[in-house]
């Protein structure tokens, strides 16, 4: 029987992961002479490459010395922790990688005590070591500080530690003796993380993810627990809830570099795919047809945000998309709930709407963002922290939240957080930076990082992860400033931009379409205006010398998803079609907002 290890390769976001994979593959030859691959091959869909985050696990496999190795890319953000926290069940060990200068950060704290708590043996890498003003022994201290704090057992404290840069594609046992390739990672990984187990018995196998293929459908993907899987085998398949159907399997495959290959049989320790059971869910147990024994469920953590999803409502509606019916939208949400675990879809009183529950604003805003790119139409209205009861009192979800900021602008930061509040726990220089950590409510958190952005001019780094649910700690002020709002509908014109430049800050550009009711702009007070860019120059015969002045405007101010999501009010929506996100009222008549105001109130 080949010996297999199964290892998950687990890092705060950026830190390298995707990376370290992709110099595995290439130097265990599993690419043919002069295959064109190209960059972090596992980030294969568009918006993973776009903003260079893995937002679903993958599983590959080398071999290296006769070992099987089955490794599976996690991603870094808190906000996909439902993908990391299943499949860590899959792996016997983990490879946590970390910056050389970054060091420990918030979300490797949130992946590591999840794959601490499993029990899996851990390897740490501490990437980038060729970065300038890196620290690697401080980061190596910081682990260790971490894993104790995490109640890591005397074993998992004992961790090897491997110092490179996937980048360059070396590493070594001492940084400062850089090697030419990464089989010292290889061979750490063969003498540390044991062998996946062989337990005997009757079949035993979760369903940790999925895959889909138009040919044959969903196929489920585990690690086998125990026993052997064959082709062609009646099996019981034990759900989430205890109730059990008897199904047959009608083809198995195993993971084989970066594709799949056709197999008979799989026993237990190896990671393979199932093609044939119906109705399955994650979480549920494959087991032997005459005595099935369910495997422990999977637990999920709380989603802590929702949103209301409606369907596009707005005069342009249907001009882009090709799904705009509430239909579409709802078949498309129940659908996405299959495979991504944190994600919760709640039917409301208007046929229309679902309120979608989420990890956080960028869980959602993937979701909004895969959705207008296959074609669909939709609005969405302001992300809410979900509140609960907890004791007769009201508790709301609050982040650790951690910036590094250069010294000089870091008391603005402290300002805009405890605005929010934000409670100050740390201050510390690290490097030329300054490293802050607060503790803030998850509601302060949204349409934070815009400013903070512009009050250090770009330069901050922000993180933040779940902490726990905590009492209400009052009112938190919304957006300082009003907006422009169109009172007709029809093309923008330079000279009406040019004549309310005064007026504030514009978000569209001369020669666009817009309708009434539609976010135009920021205004500079607190208040809402009503304003009409439509009008054109009146072009009389009469000419009066130097009323035909150039026309200067000042760049359209463009917003991303996320920056829209952060930045609209309470009475605003999001209108997103495949080609164009714009914001707007949800009452688009200036009558109608009047007498709905109240609504809207807190």
């Amino acid at each position: 029987m080949q010996k297999i290890r199964n290892i998950a390769i687990i890092a705060h976001v950026d830190h390298g992961k995707t990376t370290l994979v992709d110099k595995i593959l290439h130097s265990c030859a599993i690419f043919r002479e002069g295959q064109e691959t190209g960059e972090l091959i596992l980030d294969n869909n568009d918006l993973e490459r776009e903003r260079g985050i893995t937002i679903v696990s993958k599983n590959v496999s080398v071999m290296y010395k006769d070992v099987k190795i089955n490794i599976i890319d996690t991603p870094g953000h808190a906000d996909f922790g439902g993908e990391v926290e299943r499949v860590l069940k899959m792996a016997d060990g983990v490879l946590l990688l970390c910056d050389a200068f970054e060091g420990a950060m918030p979300q490797t704290r949130f992946v590591t005590q999840k794959a601490l708590a499993l029990g899996l043996k851990p390897i740490v890498v501490v990437n980038k070591v060729d970065k300038e003003n890196c620290r690697p022994e401080e980061v190596y201290e910081q682990i260790f500080e971490l894993f104790f704090n995490l109640e890591a057992t005397e074993e998992q404290l004992d961790f090897p530690v491997i110092y490179g840069s996937s980048k360059q594609g070396w590493m070594s046992m001492d940084y400062k003796k850089p090697t030419t390739d990464i089989f010292p990672l290889m061979d750490a990984i063969l003498e540390n993380i044991p062998p996946a187990p062989i337990n005997e018995g009757s079949l035993q196998m979760q369903i940790t993810s999925l895959d889909y293929s138009s040919f044959v459908g969903r196929i489920a993907i585990g690690r086998v627990a125990r026993g052997v899987i064959k082709e062609n085998m009646p099996v019981s398949l034990v759900k989430r809830d205890g109730t059990i159907q008897k199904t047959r399997i009608k083809e198995l495959y195993t993971f084989e570099g970066l594709g799949k290959v056709k197999a008979t049989q799989v026993s237990a320790g190896d990671i393979c795919a199932v093609v044939g059971i119906e109705g399955f869910d994650i979480g549920d147990t494959i087991a032997d047809f005459e005595k099935p024994e369910q495997l422990e469920v999977i637990h999920i953590d709380e989603p802590t945000m929702n949103m209301l999803f409606t369907i596009n409502t707005s005069p342009f509606f249907g001009k882009e998309g090709k799904f705009v019916t509430s239909r579409h939208l709802r078949d498309r949400l129940y659908k996405e709930m299959e495979k991504n675990l944190a994600l919760k879809v709640v039917e409301t009183e208007s046929p229309d709407s679902y309120l979608v529950y989420g990890r956080g604003i960028l869980h959602l805003s993937v979701l909004i963002e895969t959705m207008r790119r296959e074609g669909y139409e939709l609005q969405v209205g302001q992300p809410q922290v979900i509140i609960k009861e907890i004791d007769g009192v009201k508790c709301e979800p609050v982040e650790t939240l951690i910036v590094d900021v250069p010294s000089d602008v870091a008391g603005k930061v402290i300002e805009l957080v405890t605005q929010r509040k934000g409670d100050l726990l740390v201050m510390e220089p690290k490097g030329d930076l300054q490293h802050l950590e607060f503790e803030i409510p998850a509601r302060g958190i949204i349409g934070l990082r815009n400013n903070v952005l512009t009050a250090t001019g770009g330069e901050a780094i922000m993180a933040h992860r779940f902490k726990a649910y905590e009492p209400w700690k009052g009112t938190i002020p919304g957006r300082s400033n009003g907006v422009l709002v169109s009172m007709d509908t029809g093309k923008t014109t330079a000279f009406a931009i040019d004549k309310l430049q005064d007026r504030g800050r514009f978000f569209i550009d001369p020669g666009v379409d817009i309708y009434e009711g539609q976010v135009l702009g920021e205004h500079i007070r607190d208040n809402d205006l009503v304003i009409n860019l439509t009008k054109g120059k009146q072009l009389t015969n009469m000419r009066a010398s130097g009323s035909d002045t150039n026309v200067r405007i000042a760049p359209a101010i463009k917003f991303s998803l996320e920056e829209s999501m952060e930045y609209i009010q309470a009475d605003e929506y999001i209108e997103v079609t495949p080609q164009s996100i714009r914001m707007r009222k949800i009452y688009l008549n200036e009558n109608e907002r009047k007498v709905n105001a109240k609504k809207f109130q807190s």
